[in-house]
């Protein structure tokens, strides 16, 4: 049964949802597949005083239209209705309608699962009805990913030549990475750490040891900055991460240990100083900036009455945005022997699609049927930081799971969830948004999501858990470079990771740990969350915490795709379980101050300590556990 906590029907019942696919339950969910029949089933106890159901739906820009619910039966003083929809791919809105007496009341949803009533229409159940594709390959779920930041991972032992108008930093340990003194300020981008594929190589045997089977690369084309996020030749792999001839390393290297390589897809700008638009004139090419009538590139870009007008990301001058409208533009990365099919032949395991949103349906159709065409095993992972399932982006709506353009997107709603319940204890923010998702979302694209604590684009978890108080949000960038954590906060914070983590590592979908988090690193946003790994200095207690979970995760094969369900313990409390078949595996997490007693319906064993539960469990403070029913 849903939660009876409608202020309007004080000591009356509250209707039940069900909902049929295939005579399969499929309450918990808001996305099905197109062409098939879905029976809503409504029971609603008399007390309600209810004189019959209409279900009110519409399809995202068309009318709505109002569908009676056939009465079916009576039973121990609850009337059943139901009805049967057969709906076309798209994204609808819907609500039911009960008519007592002289008044009339709406259904208004919380999380696209629970609801309340109301005396108006409020808050309307999303059903997003997708086309049968085959969404992520599957040795994607049930897989953790580790997240890499080339120039700061590692040094390799293979030399690689250094650009001359680059700069080298020298102390890999104490070095801090060029910032401007006032946010927005222009800096260089031209100090590099040194890091290098063949570094990432040295330690695939590292990464092994905490269960990794996917790493998430940031962009690693040639490029002169050290972030890379400027293109300069889609083709070339930067000479300084070591060129071609690493990155084959690595594939290989990597798919002999079980791992694949997932690269970052910039597509949507290049940099200033590039092959394509070249206005620094590095390039031997003719760059668009260079000449209208003679350049290749010239109808790649926006530009406007001369060529220092150019249509640029979030007006950044060194990154001109691309124009794929341009057949030519588009097809160089869309293409049957385009980049993006280019590195998948080559072997690469998919795409991470930076700032998504800002690329066409047109570009991300061409794109996904190019890439799947190469190698149907690849997965696609598009940058969205909303629920993308009814996901707005310059004015139209965008359907990335309703054909296929996309596998899977980065979670950053349950970042946002998992941090407001650490800091704040609210159980029931975690709770609406991992049941919203769930609901919300195709059931592969669930068991596919990149469930991330920390990017390149974030502060470092640790310090967003162990801070005191909201004045740090103020400092200046200088202040920001000097800052670290106190020891309580420290400590504070490795004890909330804990509990997040455990989190991040059984919910749906796929664990994403950026490097150097399991080695307690800290740090504010950008570039403050770039810092070099500290090898030889990691924090022990996290590093022995993430290698239990990473073997956790190979064990267990229910977290590819078994069932997920969430309820609230308390307000600070809550409980996650995952089922496949006759497997069940519970994670419980709590922020509250005081012990919890819980009850078990049978013997567990706690899969992070070893120890055996059986009966009832005793939860204490700031603590979670994952366990498995054994008996």
């Amino acid at each position: 049964m849903l939660p009876r906590y409608n202020h309007l029907l004080t000591g009356e019942g509250m209707p039940e949802i069900r909902k049929y696919e295939g005579g399969k339950d499929v309450s918990d969910r808001g996305a099905f597949l197109a062409g098939k029949k879905l029976m809503l089933e409504v029971r609603v106890p008399r007390s309600l005083g209810d004189g019959g159901v209409a279900l009110r739906i519409h399809r995202d820009g068309d009318p709505e239209r109002d569908v009676s619910l056939s009465f079916v039966t009576t039973e121990k003083g609850i009337d059943t209705y139901s009805t049967e929809l057969v709906l076309s791919k798209g994204l609808y809105y819907w609500e039911l309608i009960f008519v007592r007496g002289t008044e009339t009341l709406f259904t208004n949803s919380i999380n696209n699962k629970d609801f309340t009533l109301s005396r108006s229409s409020a808050g309307k159940f999303r059903a997003l009805v997708y086309e049968d594709r085959s969404g992520a390959p599957d040795w994607f779920r049930g897989g953790t990913m580790y997240q890499i930041f080339p120039d700061r991972f590692r040094r390799g032992r293979t030399r690689v030549p250094l650009r001359e108008d680059a700069e080298l930093e020298a102390d890999w340990y104490e070095g801090m990475p060029e910032y401007a003194n006032i946010p927005g300020g222009k800096i260089k981008n031209n100090r590099f750490f040194g890091g290098t594929l063949y570094g990432v190589i040295e330690k695939l045997d590292y990464l092994k040891s905490l269960g990794v089977s996917i790493i998430y690369l940031n962009p690693i084309f040639e490029a002169y900055s050290n972030h890379k996020y400027d293109t300069g030749n889609y083709e070339k792999i930067d000479e300084m991460f070591g060129g071609e001839k690493a990155f084959k390393k690595l594939l290989r290297e990597a798919e002999s240990r079980g791992i694949r390589i997932i690269l970052d897809g910039v597509f949507n700008h290049t940099g200033s100083d590039s092959k394509y638009f070249n206005r620094e004139g590095r390039y031997g090419t003719v760059g668009a900036y260079q000449s209208e009538s003679s350049s290749p590139y010239h109808g790649w870009y926006h530009f406007g009455r001369d060529r220092d007008e150019y249509e640029c990301w979030w007006n950044i001058k060194i990154l001109p945005r691309l124009d794929h409208r341009n057949e030519s533009c588009r097809h160089y990365f869309t293409g049957r022997d385009g980049i993006g099919a280019r590195y998948v032949k080559m072997g690469i395991g998919g795409w991470r699609l930076d700032v998504v949103d800002e690329l066409s349906d047109d570009f991300l159709d061409e794109f996904s049927d190019s890439v799947k065409s190469s190698n149907k095993d690849t997965v696609i992972i598009g940058e969205v930081w909303e629920n993308a399932a009814d996901k707005i982006a310059y004015g139209y709506r965008r359907r990335y799971f309703q054909d296929g353009q996309l596998d899977s997107v980065m979670n950053y709603p349950f970042r946002n969830a998992i941090i407001e319940f650490c800091t704040r204890g609210n159980a029931r923010i975690l709770y609406d948004t991992l049941t919203e998702i769930y609901a919300s979302y195709p059931p592969r694209v669930c068991d596919s999501l990149m469930n991330l604590l920390s990017t390149h684009d974030t502060e470092r978890i640790l310090t967003c858990l162990g801070v005191s108080g909201n004045e740090i949000t103020e400092l200046m960038p200088p202040e920001k470079a000097e800052f670290r954590l106190s020891g309580g906060e420290y400590a504070k914070g490795v004890k909330l990771l804990k509990i997040a983590s455990a989190v991040q590592y059984t919910v749906y979908g796929v664990p994403s740990l950026y490097y150097g988090d399991e080695a307690g690193m800290e740090g504010f946003g950008d570039p403050f969350c770039r810092m070099p790994y500290p090898w030889g200095r990691e924090n022990a207690e996290l590093l022995q915490h993430y290698r239990a979970l990473g073997k956790m995760r190979e064990d267990e094969k229910i977290f590819a795709d078994g069932s997920f369900h969430a309820e609230i313990i308390s307000p600070g409390a809550i409980k996650l379980i995952r089922e496949r078949d006759r497997e069940r595996i519970i994670t419980l997490a709590s922020r509250e101050a005081s012990d919890i007693k819980m009850s078990l319906d049978g013997i567990y064993k706690d899969l992070l300590s070893g120890d055996v539960h059986e009966g009832e469990i005793i939860l204490s403070p700031d603590t979670a556990v994952i366990l498995k029913k054994v008996k």
